[in-house]
């Protein structure tokens, strides 16, 4: 039976469910405050990063983070001003840096984000966003053989979950990106990935299709629900009712205040993220790739390369450090010698980052009808199409087919 279906957050997850709905037969309004893809779907790095399974809290950790955190060239920040508030999640987040939780969570979201390129590729079909999706390698470069072993148990674990991938040294790897550093002496080929060339129009060419397909697209912000016994009936939207049978809450790292409202204390926190984009460069490298010793993506972009990555702990409210952007203009040299470029655009935002880094997927326990879907950390763009199919079957009543307990709503509780 059609239902009206309110999509709470217009970035890739919220617009991927608001078109998966239309094509279920549903009437779909789309709310965000600022419009379709102008948040952290605008900013992120562009790769459909399939492979990208391993969590940041693998083995070690523990060792490695006070450490980093002490030296400007490595990839991690924190704003100590921010520490008390941070320390419970970051406590929670940090008991996962085992072996165990790595591989349990690896498993998981490789059922989210495995057929990325796949996903997108039937998501984006016929409604002009497709333009934007280039199929291709993700490679991972390394300095030499000794920085790559240091990596075995990431590439063990993608092994096992069925990746392929192929290892290319020295002359070998020269010859497949020249544009690369000689110091750079080993990349590890993934492929059967792709990568979007612009990713902030993507959704909203995205979104634009999804309007013209008959959905309604509202700017502004709700506040609340309003339920009727333990049932949805419609949500409070600036000051008015908006009437609707059921809804999704895709509002990335700001969803924490409404689930608070659906009985849900999800432990989410900012990883704020930096991109740098060089426009009209003078070299490109042939592929999306991930510079390992420096933790950050280069992707080929319409017109620029973008450089994304950077893990910063400070919450939502202050402005961007400016050390992030210099550690990536210097690597990017580094990498890349002799690059030049007619002018930079920076960027900061937030990745919706959850203690054990997988999202929530599923439906509220204590008010029937709503569905949250947000929390993908690194992967928000890789794995945004999945969970909108998986909202919208969860809407229509149907059984998916993969097990949700790993993302359920309630499992903090």
């Amino acid at each position: 039976m059609a239902k009206t279906v309110a999509v709470i957050g217009a970035g890739i997850v919220g617009v991927a469910t608001a078109l998966w709905l239309l094509r279920d037969g549903h009437r779909v309004v789309l709310i965000d405050r600022k419009g379709p893809g102008e948040g952290t779907s605008h900013g992120n790095g562009g790769v459909l990063a399939s492979g990208s399974v391993v969590p940041v809290t693998g083995p070690g950790l523990w060792g490695r983070a006070p450490r980093m955190l002490l030296d400007p060239n490595q990839p991690l920040f924190l704003r100590w001003g921010y520490l008390p508030r941070l320390a419970p999640w970051l406590w929670r987040y940090m008991s996962h840096a085992n072996a165990d939780a790595a591989r349990r969570r690896a498993e998981a979201v490789t059922h989210i984000i495995g057929d990325s390129l796949a996903d997108h590729q039937a998501l984006s079909a016929g409604t002009g966003a497709e333009k934007w999706l280039v199929p291709g390698d993700y490679t991972f470069v390394y300095a030499n053989r000794a920085a790559y072993e240091a990596d075995a148990f990431g590439w063990g674990i993608r092994r096992d979950l069925g990746f392929e991938f192929e290892v290319m040294e020295g002359a070998a790897f020269a010859a497949y990106d020249p544009a690369l550093a000689p110091s750079l002496g080993l990349g590890v080929r993934m492929p059967n990935h792709g990568r979007i060339t612009d990713p902030g129009q993507y959704v909203k060419d995205l979104a634009a299709h999804a309007q013209r397909q008959g959905a309604e697209l509202r700017i502004g912000e709700v506040t609340d629900f309003i339920r009727q016994g333990d049932r949805l009936t419609g949500l409070r939207l600036g000051g008015e009712t908006l009437p609707c049978d059921a809804a999704v809450l895709a509002t990335g790292v700001w969803s924490k205040p409404l689930a608070a409202k659906l009985g849900l204390d999800v432990p989410l926190e900012s990883e704020r993220g930096y991109h740098l984009e060089l426009w009209e460069p003078s070299v490109m490298p042939r592929a999306p790739m991930m510079i390992a010793s420096g933790k950050f993506v280069a992707t080929p972009m319409e017109g620029r390369l973008r450089l994304a990555g950077i893990v910063e702990f400070g919450g939502l409210v202050a402005p961007a450090s400016r050390v992030p952007f210099a550690l990536l203009e210097r690597n990017i040299r580094a990498a890349l010698p002799g690059l030049t470029w007619k002018h930079k655009v920076e960027w900061m935002g937030h990745r919706p980052s959850i203690s054990d880094s997988l999202p929530v997927i599923g439906e509220a326990p204590k008010l029937r009808g709503v569905f949250a879907g947000f929390g993908h950390d690194h992967v928000g763009l890789t794995g945004g199409p999945k969970t909108g199919r998986l909202l919208a079957q969860l809407v229509s009543g149907a059984r998916p087919n993969i097990d949700l307990a790993p993302y359920a709503p309630t499992r903090f509780q």
